[in-house]
């Protein structure tokens, strides 16, 4: 469990840095004035934090699904782009001694 929540911050901030890292201001603020009794810096982290996941949901709501083609690795062309070679074949005389 451990281990899990730090992979999940690190790839959440690295997806969208800008609306983490006002996520994480809006909680720092409701945080620091819900024990000091500040109840507007309260109220601007609480609308800090909801302005940022409505901004999130609604990006999320903009992207279109693309449609997941499988992809196809060909190693070698379809078609040779030079002739083809003759046939060898061995003789069947003797070599001269």
């Amino acid at each position: 469990m451990n281990a899990v929540l730090p992979r999940f911050l690190k790839s959440t901030y690295r997806k969208e840095p800008i609306i983490s890292v006002l996520i994480t201001m809006g909680v720092m603020d409701a945080l620091i004035g819900g024990f000091n009794d500040s109840w507007s810096l309260f109220a601007f982290g609480l609308g800090t934090t909801g302005i940022a996941l409505a901004f999130k949901l609604w990006r999320f709501q903009q992207r279109r699904p693309l449609p997941e083609e499988p992809v196809v690795q060909h190693y070698l062309p379809s078609r040779s782009s030079s002739p083809p070679l003759p046939m060898l074949s061995v003789s069947k005389k003797k070599p001269r001694l």
